[in-house]
């Protein structure tokens, strides 16, 4: 997302983090209204009615037309389904994080499980303890899975004996890892599963 559309949509979202805005685009999502109508239906003074009307014109909310010596206002319903088509989709919404360091929380667990062992020389990191936490334990399991070379077939004792490397409870870790699907089994041969294991 683009700097100028993450501004708009921080600013559609102050302009609506406010109750009595909210609730003045849910009335004109019905009908049209006057600043005096408004008013009297949410019990304010026509001056804070005419701000909140300003406000959500900033973020072309609200249109209005006039209509003899009053101006109408209404939810203006195209603007609001272009934002809606525009911005709020999954990857519009997931592209908000591209300045924040994703792998942060997983190489935290990984500085935390993982140790080097300076009594061997195999310069293997080991891990300390299999977390309980099922989502530490999936940053484990997705960081041995990268232990097994994509499209190479491996056997049960193979995979043992990669896993051994880094813990000794290597049959659990076996077990999560097919359970889990970073690695897959058939016919006693064991495959990293691209797909989850990335």
């Amino acid at each position: 997302m683009g700097k100028e559309q993450f501004q708009t949509l921080l600013q559609f979202f102050k302009v609506l983090a406010d109750e009595s805005r909210l609730k003045i685009v849910g009335i004109l999502a019905n009908q049209e209204c006057s600043v005096e109508e408004l008013a009297v239906l949410m019990q304010l003074k026509e001056p804070t009615v005419s701000h909140h009307l300003a406000k959500l014109k900033e973020v072309n909310l609200v249109t209005m037309r006039p209509d003899g010596n009053s101006r109408l206002y209404q939810l203006d319903n195209e603007a609001l389904e272009n934002i809606s088509k525009e911005i709020f989709t999954p990857g519009r919404i997931a592209s908000l994080i591209e300045n924040i360091d994703t792998e942060a929380w997983e190489n935290k667990v990984l500085h935390s499980y993982l140790e080097s062992n300076s009594n061997n020389s195999d310069g293997f990191q080991h891990l300390k303890e299999i977390p309980v936490s099922r989502k530490k334990r999936l940053v484990i399991l997705k960081w041995l899975s990268k232990k097994f070379e994509p499209g190479v077939k491996y056997s049960e004792q193979m995979v043992n004996e990669i896993l051994s490397r880094y813990y000794p409870d290597y049959m659990t870790l076996r077990r999560d890892l097919i359970s889990h699907k970073f690695i897959q089994r058939e016919d006693e041969i064991y495959l990293r599963n691209l797909q989850d294991g990335k």
